[in-house]
């Protein structure tokens, strides 16, 4: 992508996927600090939210918190199925980034007549419905967005969830944001390889492989509204444990990461067996094609989601789509109106 270019320049999404690094530049990384004590004397911690606001944000989350070995239980709910579970005991983080999402303030609601004070939101907006229901509402930065798909206030929501979570663990320092915003622009302007987009814009359906850290099922949801093409989120081996059967030779298939020990198994089954093409997103060389971002670490995930929204805005423009407006996608998707 480049902003000097009209062709990209005069969409919103792209836009403000190029905000992310103005906004990951200048994240405030002590903002959490007091919450996160309270979260820690809870020890139990669920991060809810419909769609873009919860898949890597708190999946990102999750997996870093297993990795680390925290003292703390992370788990991550859509909002309708959270408020069937007893949550007493748990901190609660609601986001929205409207403040409006209709399962999202009924649960902050249910929480506070339950008399549960470690309800937290995290929105967009500031006065929101959200916010009356919950004790303490944390406002983003990023603004609201104009496009329908969800960026900017992806990436921030889920730095917000780590710098939490590093207080707790210890490893704030660890988190470079300026850094981190100079990999993500690479990512996001990056030039992809011409023969890659020609295959995802002929692909029946466009799947997403590897880690159930948010970054490959986020980017699916993304392919749906940026492509307006079919896709799925293949969760670790899950691509070569019987999908093959329905797969197309035509199909194309994403990994994000790949796991040095999955690599031959996708070879044999889908290059070899169905005869499609896979292509890695990764911070290195692979026996595929691959997207090739700079490492970043323990946060190259970001640098990963980044890469994503650049392949896919190549793919939105090679088919002459309206990146900005999807046909039947809403940007708040079931709003609680009073």
């Amino acid at each position: 992508m480049n902003l000097q270019e009209e062709r990209y320049a005069k969409f919103a999404l792209v836009r403000e996927m190029m905000d992310v690094v103005g906004v990951v530049r200048k994240f405030n990384l002590q903002q959490t600090k007091e919450v996160a004590q309270i979260i820690r004397s809870a020890g139990r911690l669920l991060l809810t939210g419909e769609g873009s606001s919860r898949i890597f944000p708190a999946k990102n989350a999750i997996r870093k918190a297993l990795r680390w070995g925290l003292d703390l239980a992370v788990f991550t709910e859509g909002s309708r199925q959270a408020a069937e579970y007893n949550l007493s005991r748990f901190a609660v983080f609601c986001a929205s980034n409207s403040g409006r999402t209709k399962e999202v303030v009924l649960l902050a609601k249910k929480l506070k007549e339950m008399g549960n004070p470690n309800r937290f939101g995290l929105s967009a907006n500031a006065g929101t419905l959200l916010e009356e229901a919950c004790a303490k509402t944390f406002v983003l930065t990023c603004g609201w967005e104009q496009a329908v798909a969800a960026t900017k206030s992806v990436i921030e929501q889920a730095l917000f969830y780590e710098s939490l979570l590093r207080h707790i663990a210890g490893n704030l320092a660890d988190v470079n944001c300026g850094k981190l915003a100079d990999q993500i622009q690479t990512a996001l302007t990056l030039k992809i390889d011409p023969s890659i987009i020609q295959t995802a814009v002929g692909a029946p359906t466009i799947y997403f492989a590897g880690y159930n850290d948010g970054v490959a099922e986020e980017l699916t949801l993304k392919t749906n509204e940026i492509t307006r093409n079919k896709s799925d989120y293949l969760e670790g081996t899950y691509a070569v444990h019987g999908i093959e059967e329905v797969m197309d030779p035509k199909d194309i298939v994403f990994v994000v990461d790949p796991i040095e020990a999955e690599i031959e198994k996708f070879q044999e089954v889908l290059v070899k067996g169905v005869g499609l093409k896979v292509v890695a997103i990764a911070n290195r060389k692979t026996p595929f094609p691959t997207i090739q971002v700079p490492d970043a670490g323990e946060l190259t995930p970001y640098v990963y989601l980044a890469a994503g929204w650049n392949l896919l805005v190549e793919i939105g423009l090679a088919l002459g789509i309206n990146l900005d407006k999807p046909t039947r996608a809403r940007k708040v998707g079931n709003e609680l109106v009073v």
